[in-house]
């Protein structure tokens, strides 16, 4: 979230990051429970120190054996409006708390502004689309001709966007995961962790899925817990409520989970086949960083996820989101975009955004500098990257004429690993 004096100090500057991200906050409202709670607060701790004063004096008058029943009878009375301020200043605060998680992260001040993705911002190109002696096909032909998914069982047994991975496709699938994990943790030095699949509500809120998308995740009533849209969310908690200190940053840590999103208000938009799924694979890139270093930081997650769509050799383009395009909680955010020749199009492979210390600040993750003082570390994530459109384009790129699929040479110690 955002600081509070911050706000206090900058309020025109967060009603623009408000609108320009196409968000809705009160800022009003929550300035008003500001100066409310201020008051309040000030006249509690006044009433406090006039009770700790005359609870002195009761003493002492107690001390040399003489009448205190008058101050004694003011103080119940002091109490009684202590009590009081006390319970409307509990209430205050819950109400700033809840208006503060409706604030968004400021973007970056090189961010350009822009109402929606039309704004964003092309930053490069890399490699060349294939040629195709032949028509290409998009890759739910290619699949349904290689026998490497099942949509419709998958559908009989969960719903639409569940998908089946089948013989040589769920083969190909892990291969893919085995192969992004270790070239993280081989050639960038990301640390892996296995993490839960359920989290709590509080560690959803960390991130900042919640509570703005609430409607978007799957949802555990009876225990109130979420599954996971991404790993992001428990990684970044790990630290959640700790002090690091200066000498552990940075950390990197990366860790493949499947990825639960309803994705409500999506339907009939880009579902045909792995291109938006309610369940899919990804591989995460998770950062801890002082915040000196959070930009430099962020070219170099970018690099990584570069590294696997240039180690398959496929074509794609990096793009700066712009601040309607950028989500809740991110300062700033590219997306890589692959080539997928089937359907002619650029999918977006992979998000890396920098949060600045507005997670850190949500999920109470601090370090002490070199002073000594007490500080917010700064977050990153990246996809390393999501498999679904990954295995889009790589089925329609390496795509034979006779139907067949080439498989990558890189991919073939992973798919030919025996006991």
């Amino acid at each position: 979230m955002i600081d509070l004096k911050f706000i206090r100090s900058n309020p025109e500057l967060v009603r623009s990051a408000i609108f320009n991200k196409n968000e809705k906050a009160d800022l009003d409202a929550l300035l008003a429970i500001d100066d409310r709670r201020k008051k309040l607060q000030f006249d509690f701790d006044t009433l406090k120190s006039r009770q700790n004063s005359v609870s002195a004096e009761i003493a002492n008058k107690k001390k040399n054996k003489e009448d205190a029943g008058e101050l004694i009878t003011q103080m119940s009375s002091v109490a009684e409006e202590l009590k009081g301020i006390s319970t409307r200043l509990g209430e205050c605060n819950q109400d700033l708390e809840k208006l503060l998680l409706t604030v968004p992260n400021i973007p970056f001040e090189s961010v350009p502004i822009g109402k929606d993705e039309a704004c964003n911002r092309i930053v490069k190109h890399w490699g060349e689309k294939p040629a195709f002696e032949f028509e290409p096909k998009d890759h739910l032909s290619v699949a349904e001709a290689n026998d490497l998914l099942d949509l419709p069982r998958g559908a009989k047994i969960s719903g639409s966007g569940f998908p089946i991975y089948t013989g040589f496709g769920a083969k190909l699938e892990r291969a893919l995961i085995n192969f992004m994990l270790e070239f993280h943790l081989q050639k960038h030095g990301y640390t892996e962790l296995a993490v839960p699949l359920l989290v709590n509500r509080k560690t959803m809120t960390g991130t900042g899925q919640l509570p703005k998308l609430e409607e978007d995740m799957y949802h555990v009533g009876e225990d109130d817990l979420f599954l996971i849209p991404t790993a992001e969310v428990p990684v970044t908690n790990f630290y959640a409520e700790e002090v690091l200190k200066q000498s552990q940053l940075p950390v990197k840590y990366v860790a493949y989970t499947p990825c639960f999103r309803r994705e409500a208000g999506s339907y009939g938009k880009d579902t045909k086949g792995l291109q938006r799924l309610h369940q899919f694979n990804k591989v995460e890139m998770v950062r801890f960083v002082e915040p000196e270093q959070s930009y430099a930081a962020l070219e170099e997650m970018l690099k990584d996820a570069e590294d696997i769509l240039q180690a398959f050799g496929l074509h794609y383009r990096v793009l700066e989101l712009c601040t309607g395009d950028l989500s809740f909680a991110s300062a700033k955010t590219y997306d890589l975009e692959v080539w997928a020749p089937g359907v002619g199009r650029y999918l977006e492979v992979s998000s890396v955004s920098n949060f600045e210390a507005f997670q850190a600040r949500r999920a109470g993750i601090r370090y002490k500098d070199q002073e000594g003082k007490m500080q917010f570390v700064h977050t990153l994530n990246g996809s390393g990257l999501a498999t679904p459109r990954l295995m889009i384009a790589l089925l329609e790129t390496y795509q034979q004429s006779d139907g067949s699929v080439k498989v990558p040479d890189l991919l073939k110690p992973w798919l030919e690993l025996t006991l």
